[in-house]
Formats: structure tokens, C-alpha cells, sequence
């Protein structure tokens, strides 16, 4: 069947355009969000999904069909045909006078939503749903325009895509508890003769290819195996992890500033209907605390230095829940947000972490105490992303693996070191926590078409 009709989001194109003209013949096809009849002159509020913004159908007692039309229900799905009528004195600027409208699909009379505001929980009870809910439409239109920025930045720099493995023998030592994948629970490496888990990080993966293209970047689902029912925890999330060869941990951080603010740009540029609407209904000032971060100069401050700041702090009569400051400690979300919001006020890379919090293969400083590590701290949320500058010393990571005890079964990983190996950097950004913190959604699960968390697979 060929798609002859028109579509709303090209309707706004011509408006834009000025080539949208009163007496214009439409054919739409689309979904009803609400009707409602005065007895003389009705109006349908009509989404056909290619934008966010409704168009108005105006319908009369004239109209062919009036009576089936005024009882049209919501969300059922009807053609349209009609003609344009602009009236930019209105709010609308353009509405659609119904000439012929017939229901395509229509609705049960136990059909869950409503046209009123329902809570978050009852709308992850019926997911399947629930990207009809405005809130929801709105979200997944700047989750699809935000992936696509995250592909655009990379590639037009050059970056080589990688597809990296969902199964894997590896943990990315320490990224997160896994899920074992097995056919056979008697005989559970029977399958791949090997252990074998689902991914919790595309990183060792993605950096053999950083060797071969230079810069790289693997964008796709990880998974933890963590009884954390937190709003920021999911068992299924995806992530964004670029690696670049040549490149300390300066060029690392330089890199992840340029990226957060090329997709936040991006997201205000091409999701303005949908931003004002987050910005209203879901946190007032979330586009000005994009604002805000595309308006910084990212600040550098090394842990020892956090310390010092939390420890004078907390001395003087700052309470923190976590109140024991020391050095060597793992920062929490507190610590974190109290040194980006009250001392730096403004996004600041921390750097320079005690080697014992970090993974086996970030690069050791000279000191010997303190790794090449990087986390973003941006305010409002305290950590973002995080990054480091791989070791690329055969003894030196080889000496922190043998202490690991994963030599054996990262020997290709650690190979790499001595079969032309260089100085290389990467980090890792939650794609479904950005999507948090540019839309204001406070739970992950609102921001996932389908949420796997711990005791919830429904679908």
C-alpha cells in the first residue's frame, strides 16, 4: 500500500516555510487525543506521531457524518480528510476543517488511560502504553534524537563504530556483578566451554579496535546482575564508550566535554516542543541547567584536593550522611554534589583517584598511590561519567592482573601492551542517566521503553 496521506510534522515544515495556505487539501491519518462537542461545533485533538504537538480538526453539524464523528473516542485511530484554515491570531496556528473522518481501529471500553494526568507508577504497570501519555511521548522522541546525536559527534570526527559482544567470558573486572548465561544449569559451561556471562561493559572489547582505527566508540546494552532497587538502577541500561589511541587523560576529558555539550545542543536544538514541555510539567530551570553546562569551562580538581575541601567541610559543620572523611575513600553522591554545586558551582572533572577504588587498567601516576582516572561531576546529579587513561605499561598492568587474578583469562587484553601498543584513554556515559538529567526524570525506569529491574519482567 503506498503512503499517499499527509503528515503532520510536514504540515508544520510548510507552515514554517510560509507555504501552507488556507483551502490546502489534507488527508491524515492518526490517533484521537481528545473530542469534545458542543452540539453545533466540535473539536478533536489529532496526533498522527511525527511530532509532539497536536493538530486541531474542526467538525460542525454540517459535516459529513457529525454525530459518528462527535462520539469518536479517545485514542482510537481515524482518517481525515479536510482542508487548511491558518489562524495565526490563535494559539494553534492552523487547524483542519473536517470535510470526511472514519475511525480506522477504535477502542474498548476498558481502555486504561484517560485523558488526565496518571501517576508514573500506574504507567509502568502498562508500558506497552504508556508512549501515548504526553510525558512519555515527549520522552522517547528526545531519547531518539539524543542516540542519533550521540552516532552524529562521532562520526562526523571520524570515529569507527564497534559492535561489541552481549555475551562474553570477561567482567570488565569490577563494572558490576554479572548475569551467567547458560543452556544447561547440571553441565552450566557445557554451551561455550567456558564461563560465560552478559556484558556489563563494552570497553576491553572496544579497545583492540582504538589500536587498529585510531578513535572508536561502542554504543549499546549493558547489563548488571545488582539487587539495587534505586531510581537510578536498572539491570539493563545502555551505555556510550568511546576509546581514542594517542591520548592522555587531558584529551579524555576534552573529549567528554565536547561531547556533553554537542548532544545537549543538540537535544534543545531539535526537541524544542518537547525540552519546553519537561521544563514546564517535569522540573522548572531544566533548560537553563542545560544552559548553564553548555556556558561552562569544565573545572579540574584532583581527589586529594576533594578531600582536603570535604574534610575542612565536614570539620566545620557541614553534615553529611556519610560524615567520615578520609583519604582513600570511595566519594558518595553527597560528597560529590556538595563539591560541583557549593564550591566549584559548575561541572568539574575530579582526577587522580587512589589506585585501590579504581579498575586494574587505569593508567598508575608516578606517584604510585593515584591512577590516571577521571569522573564528571555535574550538578544536581554528582557523578555523570567517568574515564581514564588505560595503562599501556606490559609490567606494570600485568603486575595489577596477577594481583587481580584475571591474567589468564584477559592474556589477549594484556597482549595488546606488547603488539604495538600506545598511550590510549576512554570513558563511559550511561545513556539512560543522561536522559535522566536532560529530561528531569528522577527514576530510570520512566526513561526506558521497557525497565528490566530486580523482581520485574513483564514484558
Amino acid at each position: 500500500m503506498e503512503r499517499t496521506m499527509d503528515l503532520c510534522r510536514e504540515l508544520f515544515v510548510k507552515l514554517r516555510k510560509n507555504e501552507l495556505h488556507d483551502g490546502d487539501k489534507v488527508f491524515l491519518e492518526g490517533w484521537v487525543r481528545g473530542n469534545r462537542d458542543n452540539g453545533s461545533v466540535g473539536f478533536i485533538e489529532f496526533n498522527d506521531g511525527t511530532c509532539f504537538k497536536n493538530v486541531q480538526l474542526v467538525y460542525t453539524n454540517e459535516t459529513t457524518g457529525y454525530e459518528a464523528i462527535s462520539h469518536f473516542k479517545y485514542a482510537a485511530s481515524i482518517s481525515v480528510k479536510g482542508s487548511i484554515k491558518l489562524t495565526p491570531e490563535n494559539k494553534q496556528p492552523f487547524e483542519i476543517l473536517v470535510e470526511e473522518a472514519a475511525v480506522l481501529g477504535d477502542v474498548s471500553d476498558d481502555y486504561p488511560l484517560q485523558k488526565k494526568r496518571h501517576s508514573f507508577e500506574f504507567l509502568r504497570d502498562i508500558a506497552y502504553l504508556r508512549p501515548r501519555a504526553n510525558t512519555f511521548n515527549a520522552l522517547y522522541r528526545v531519547r531518539n534524537k539524543l542516540a542519533f546525536a550521540i552516532h552524529l559527534f562521532f562520526q562526523e570526527r571520524g570515529f569507527m563504530y564497534v559492535h561489541t559482544p552481549i555475551i562474553t567470558g570477561n567482567d570488565a573486572e569490577g563494572a558490576g556483578q554479572c548475569f551467567k548465561v547458560v543452556e544447561d544449569l547440571k553441565n552450566p559451561t557445557e554451551f561455550f566451554n567456558a564461563n560465560s556471562c552478559l556484558t556489563v561493559s563494552g570497553q576491553l572489547h572496544v579497545e583492540p579496535f582504538a589500536l587498529a582505527f585510531r578513535d572508536t566508540y561502542t554504543f549499546g546494552p549493558t547489563f548488571r546482575a545488582e539487587h539495587s532497587n534505586t531510581s537510578r538502577h536498572a539491570s539493563e541500561f545502555w551505555m556510550i564508550e568511546p576509546e581514542i589511541a594517542f591520548a592522555d587523560l587531558e584529551d579524555d576529558m576534552n573529549l567528554m566535554e565536547e561531547f556533553l555539550k554537542f548532544i545537549i545542543n543538540y537535544v534543545l536544538t531539535n526537541c524544542p516542543d518537547e525540552m519546553n514541555f519537561f521544563n514546564t510539567m517535569i522540573e522548572k530551570g531544566v533548560i537553563d541547567k542545560m544552559n548553564a553546562i553548555l556556558n561552562s569551562s569544565f573545572k579540574r580538581m584532583t581527589y586529594t584536593e576533594a578531600i582536603e575541601i570535604l574534610d575542612k567541610a565536614a570539620k566545620n559543620g557541614k553534615k553529611f550522611e556519610y560524615n567520615n572523611i578520609f583519604w582513600g575513600m570511595d566519594l558518595q553522591s553527597e560528597h560529590e554534589r556538595y563539591i560541583t554545586e557549593e564550591v566549584v558551582k559548575g561541572p568539574v572533572f575530579l582526577i587522580n583517584y587512589p589506585k585501590e577504588i579504581k579498575s586494574f587498567y587505569m593508567k598508575l601516576n608516578s606517584d604510585n598511590k593515584t591512577v590516571a582516572a577521571c569522573d564528571l561531576l555535574v550538578p544536581g546529579v554528582g557523578e555523570i561519567c567517568g574515564g581514564s587513561q588505560r595503562e599501556d605499561n606490559y609490567d606494570l598492568l600485568k603486575t595489577r592482573m596477577d594481583e587481580q587474578g584475571n591474567t589468564e583469562i584477559l592474556e589477549w587484553y594484556l597482549n595488546l601492551r606488547k603488539y604495538g601498543g600506545c598511550i590510549h584513554s576512554g570513558f563511559g556515559l550511561g545513556f539512560d542517566r543522561l536522559l535522566m538529567y536532560l529530561t528531569g526524570l528522577s527514576n530510570i525506569r520512566d526513561v526506558q521503553p521497557y525497565p528490566r529491574t530486580p523482581g520485574s519482567l513483564k514484558y
